[in-house]
């Protein structure tokens, strides 16, 4: 069908526009339905740790890899999905993927053992994680580009809504059924999905000949530096990185297999992935942006979520209904972020958003024990504007202008460097908060000291408070002590926000290198 010579933007407009039929809408919509519960299923474990940790008695550390599992094998996942949708169509990857990501979700909501959640967890992760590049793949081949800024922005919602409301969801199931739920909500959503993708989407053709060249190399080393470095930014804050035995051998197989994995995508005839992507200069900035968007977008539902239950002692509902704010803000701004795409330079709007965003975690560097509802309200606000404006241009930006053939590929390396990004930002900012926690209570306590006239103060009026109780010297002791401490953790929380301030700010500068993309729509009368 397709001729030798290249066709001019009107021709292929029109070729294009010939295949946006309602058939085709509604197949998209269930794929990225799927994309929602792939990603949801990332964070909507986070809040409910605890509520697992206790139903299959395991440790603290052990539990933590309930999420660690996920996100490892997703993120060895995610670059397969170009390959893949070429050899297998993506009818059939998304079928595969969602009735995989189904099954894995009913063994995880029976899993009896830690270890049984663990490994259900990871094959959960790993089919899952196809559906997402896939639909931004789809967004960008299949329909035409007049239509990038209504398919545009359903994409950057999902991508952007799913891990904010994810902690919400999962405190609200877990606290009215029970954590299983988690799991089993996903059974009948999975089941409809993959009905529906077999018998609706007509996108493409497979080559299943590209499976006899899969390279298997390729993904052994692949799989060993994602999932090593995926490894060392989980577990490094925690174990004081190279001091800890694990993290320092995990980094050696990563840098090792790092280097193989280079080696390996540069010289095979079929390579697992097409890093020469990166040498267009719109997907290769485009790309940095997404990693730098991942870190606030992962790194905020991190820090928000931690704030409210560690200093204000929160539950996971109430966590839940502080943070749909910003889920709520992403959804009512969505529509209005596709139709300013078609009269605006995307370039200004990635800035106005970073700009947007840096206000807001500008708002929250004073940030004290009292803040609540009502002193978050506007920092997520803006944090939820900032990252519409910021994320959904951004992907029309690195994929709308690449050519149709390598979107394919594209689309999974972008979605791995958001990943990164979160897993990126995810350590750094655990760094930040254990390093400046302990220079802050260091600190505090040079100023608690008896000279110090405030201190004396508070010490007596709460020895006065315990008389009678016991030891009232001793208690007293005890409280201002945790009252320091707490004191120090919100101080660090306050350097945290005020260092993804400055990030954002300084990274609005990258947006000056991108090419001015064309105009995503045709005018009226052409």
């Amino acid at each position: 069908m397709s001729s030798s010579q290249p066709a001019s933007p009107a021709a292929m407009q029109g070729a294009a526009a010939q295949h946006f039929t309602t058939k085709r809408l509604f197949a998209f919509i269930i794929m990225v339905f799927g994309m929602f519960i792939a990603i949801l299923d990332i964070q909507i474990v986070s809040a409910s740790l605890s509520e697992i940790q206790a139903g299959l008695s395991a440790s603290w550390s052990e539990v933590s890899w309930v999420q660690t599992a996920y996100l490892i094998a997703e993120v060895i996942a995610i670059p397969l999905s170009g390959f893949l949708s070429r050899a297998l169509g993506t009818r059939y990857l998304f079928a595969i993927s969602a009735a995989g990501f189904t099954v894995s979700s009913l063994l995880c909501g029976f899993a009896s053992s830690i270890e049984e959640m663990i490994l259900w967890r990871a094959l959960q992760g790993f089919l899952g994680a196809g559906m997402i590049p896939t639909v931004f793949a789809t967004a960008y081949t299949v329909f035409p580009r007049s239509k990038f800024h209504i398919v545009g922005p359903i994409i950057g919602l999902v991508a952007t809504l799913a891990p904010t409301i994810g902690p919400t969801v999962g405190g609200y199931i877990t606290d009215t059924m029970s954590w299983h739920w988690l799991f089993f909500i996903n059974i009948v959503p999975g089941i409809a999905i993959t009905v529906g993708v077999l018998a609706l989407v007509d996108f493409d053709e497979p080559h299943l000949e590209l499976l006899d060249r899969f390279d298997w190399w390729g993904l052994v080393f692949m799989a060993g530096f994602l999932g090593s470095l995926e490894y060392v930014l989980e577990e490094g804050p925690q174990y004081e990185w190279m001091q800890d035995t694990s993290v320092a051998v995990f980094a050696w197989v990563c840098g090792l297999s790092a280097i193989a994995f280079f080696w390996r995508v540069l010289t095979a005839p079929e390579p697992i992935v097409d890093i020469r992507a990166f040498t267009d200069r719109n997907f290769g900035i485009g790309s940095l942006l997404q990693f730098c968007i991942g870190i606030g977008l992962y790194g905020l539902t991190y820090l928000y979520p931690r704030y409210l239950a560690e200093v204000r002692g929160y539950s996971a509902m109430m966590i839940g209904e502080t943070m749909f704010v910003s889920g709520a803000t992403m959804f009512l701004v969505a529509p209005l972020v596709g139709r300013l795409m078609v009269v605006l330079d995307m370039r200004h709007m990635i800035a106005f958003g970073l700009v947007l965003f840096a206000i807001g975690t500008w708002q929250m560097t004073w940030i004290t024990r009292e803040f609540d509802f009502y002193e978050l309200l506007l920092p997520q606000i803006l944090r939820g504007v900032g990252m519409m404006f910021a994320m959904v241009p951004t992907n029309n930006v690195a994929l709308g202008t690449l050519p149709r053939d390598r979107v394919k590929n594209a689309s999974g390396l972008f979605n791995l460097m958001r990943n990164l990004g979160g897993a990126v930002g995810l350590a750094l900012i655990n760094e930040v908060l254990n390093d400046r926690t302990d220079l802050h209570i260091v600190r505090l306590q040079e100023r608690v000291s008896w000279g110090n006239a405030t201190a004396t103060e508070l010490l007596t009026m709460l020895t006065q408070k315990f008389q009678g109780v016991g030891d009232s010297a001793l208690m007293a002791m005890k409280l201002l002590s945790q009252l320091v401490h707490r004191q120090a953790v919100v101080m660090s929380y306050g350097d945290a926000f005020f260092v993804l301030t400055l990030f954002y700010l300084g990274l609005t500068l990258t947006v000056a290198l991108l090419h001015k993309p064309a105009a995503p729509v045709s005018e009226p009368g052409h």
